[in-house]
């Protein structure tokens, strides 16, 4: 059975966030560490193939990762699936587009609040702040259907 557009942003809705990773800058002897926006998704492993199945239909290059149980605060969880997207230009052109304007409720908001802090965060790499630049002069609006 064949996934839509709508049936991934409600399974994101559920299961995925709009976050940030640290990461050392290129010049580890300065220790500073920056933030870098993610896309991420993570259910069970037994759901890894509607992962690799999102990921197929937005056309992303990350690989879906199965993750070991966190077993440390004593609880009994399973395997999990990860797909993470960081790629700046996944991110840009893949990613912001699809979900821009796209998600009601809390996850709609959550998506609005990364955008103003990748804009507004001086942790956020220099890099990416273009995303915040774009989504303010209304670039991310000219994509009505991904």
């Amino acid at each position: 059975m064949a996934i839509s557009a709508d049936y991934i942003r409600g399974l994101i809705d559920g299961e995925g966030c709009f976050t940030f990773c640290k990461i050392s800058k290129a010049n580890r002897r300065s220790g500073i560490k920056y933030k870098i926006p993610t896309f991420l998704i993570q259910m069970h492993e037994r759901d890894k193939n509607l992962i690799e199945q999102v990921k197929q239909y937005l056309g992303v290059r990350d690989k879906v990762y199965i993750l070991n149980a966190f077993v440390k605060d004593g609880y009994n969880r399973g395997k999990t699936a990860r797909l993470m997207v960081r790629d700046f230009g996944e991110l840009r052109d893949i990613i912001i587009p699809f979900f821009h304007r796209k998600l009601i409720g809390y996850k709609g908001k959550q998506f609005v609040n990364w955008l103003e802090k990748i804009g507004n965060d001086p942790e956020v790499h220099p890099d990416y702040k273009v995303f915040y630049s774009l989504y303010k002069s209304g670039y991310f609006d000219k994509f009505k259907e991904f």
